[in-house]
């Protein structure tokens, strides 16, 4: 881990796309500002978790749910 000291107004580059800024210091409370490019997501840790979990989540779907799927289908193109 790479650990820098910025002060309010000064940013850290990550390769050629994103800034990452020290907007402002209140107490224990950092705000930072990131620009980066639109195709590049941009979550609080602890929503990219959530998002993480759901994707496994749905990953993990049955062979029942799977095969009830496929005779949904093939009844839909029979018809």
């Amino acid at each position: 881990m790479l650990i820098l000291t910025r002060k309010v107004g000064e940013a850290v580059a990550i390769g050629d796309d994103i800034q990452i800024s020290v907007v402002e210091i209140k107490g224990t409370q950092v705000k930072l500002g990131i620009q980066a490019p639109k195709n590049i997501e941009v979550h609080r840790e602890e929503i990219y978790e959530k998002i993480q979990e759901e994707n496994r989540r749905a990953a993990l779907v049955s062979k029942d749910a799977l095969g009830a799927v496929e005779d949904l289908l093939l009844k839909k193109k029979d018809s």
